[in-house]
């Protein structure tokens, strides 16, 4: 975290360098075409706020997905909101309350901004819709994070960002051979549900080395992002590195989810407990809240992944999800 804080810190303070505009950026529903570099931007993404945020700019209004930290905005993140105090928004696209903020720019990639919606917005301001090869949730974050950059003229500060996490996932990827190909899956603990190579999740793990197994993402559509999993079958996520996603609540649930006694995934320790931090941080996937995320998630990939069933994953083992026989972490 500390890492993202001081580049975060150092790209806000530094001048950006001279970007033309207008600028266009074709989407889904069409084409951006923002006119002059914008200083009153409406962020309808649930995880965009970070991403402006880690390129200086501070929206002047938010859309919330959860938590209970300021704003909606987690602590990887705080630092670089500063003193500001963006309004809150929360629940569907209210048109109304965004027309009369006045805005000059319009972000919504993963939102899931509709056609409909994009009509109504484009007529208050350029608005910035997903890619229509990504579909509404589907945005590799560096993707996601250039085209931020382009539409508010900073698209020095999200090349920096792109560099420098790009390079600490080859690191992490050179000194880990047994990862590339291994597979993996992300689960959400509360509905059982797989996310496919399309989600963000799914591209973290892609970007580690590990490949999603084809019966997850054959099992939704072009822009599926989350399939659920029969819990009469659990073969899809019986992965090398099998990672539950959970907000605090889902323990019990899985401690009682019929079956996962016969994984090999159980057997073999292969199971790493992701709590409500590390969940929220990979869920992000921004340039401030990847550092953390990797940061907590390698060392339990590592335990889980040592081909020693007795190597105890620490985050599972506080979680109370092991095997009732694997002695308790020190």
């Amino acid at each position: 975290m500390l890492r993202a804080l001081l580049l975060s810190l150092t790209l806000a303070s530094a001048p950006a360098a001279a970007q033309e505009f207008p600028v266009r950026i074709p989407h889904a529903f069409g084409t951006a075409e923002i006119p002059d570099r914008p200083t009153r931007v409406v962020s309808l993404s649930f995880i965009g706020h970070d991403f402006l945020l880690a390129l200086g700019l501070r929206p002047y209004a938010l859309r919330k997905w959860y938590g209970d930290y300021p704003f909606g905005v987690w602590p990887w993140a705080q630092d670089a909101l500063g003193q500001a105090e963006p309004i809150v928004m929360q629940g569907e696209i209210d048109i109304e309350a965004i027309s009369a903020m006045q805005p000059d720019l319009i972000v919504g990639q993963w939102s899931g901004m509709t056609a409909h919606d994009y009509r109504l917005l484009s007529q208050i301001a350029p608005t910035l819709a997903h890619q229509a090869e990504w579909g509404p949730y589907g945005a590799p974050w560096q993707g996601m994070l250039r085209n931020l950059g382009r539409a508010t003229g900073h698209s020095d500060r999200a090349e920096a960002w792109i560099d420098r996490l790009d390079a600490r996932f080859a690191r992490i990827r050179a000194d880990h051979p047994d990862w590339q190909g291994a597979s993996a899956a992300v689960v959400w603990a509360g509905r059982i549900g797989a996310y496919t190579g399309r989600d963000i999740r799914g591209r973290l793990l892609r970007d580690l080395g590990f490949t999603i197994p084809t019966e997850i993402d054959a099992r939704g559509g072009l822009n599926t992002t989350y399939v659920p999993i029969p819990p009469e079958d659990l073969s899809p996520i019986d992965v090398d590195a099998l990672i539950w996603l959970d907000a605090g609540a889902g323990t019990d649930r899985l401690n009682a989810l019929p079956l996962r006694n016969t994984m090999r995934a159980y057997a073999e320790g292969r199971e790493v407990y992701s709590g409500l931090m590390l969940s929220a941080a990979m869920s992000h996937s921004s340039p401030l809240s990847l550092d953390h995320a990797l940061d907590t998630l390698v060392p339990l990939l590592e335990a889980a992944m040592d081909g020693d069933p007795a190597t105890v994953v620490a985050s599972s083992a506080k979680a109370g999800i092991l095997p009732k026989e694997t002695p308790d972490a020190r």
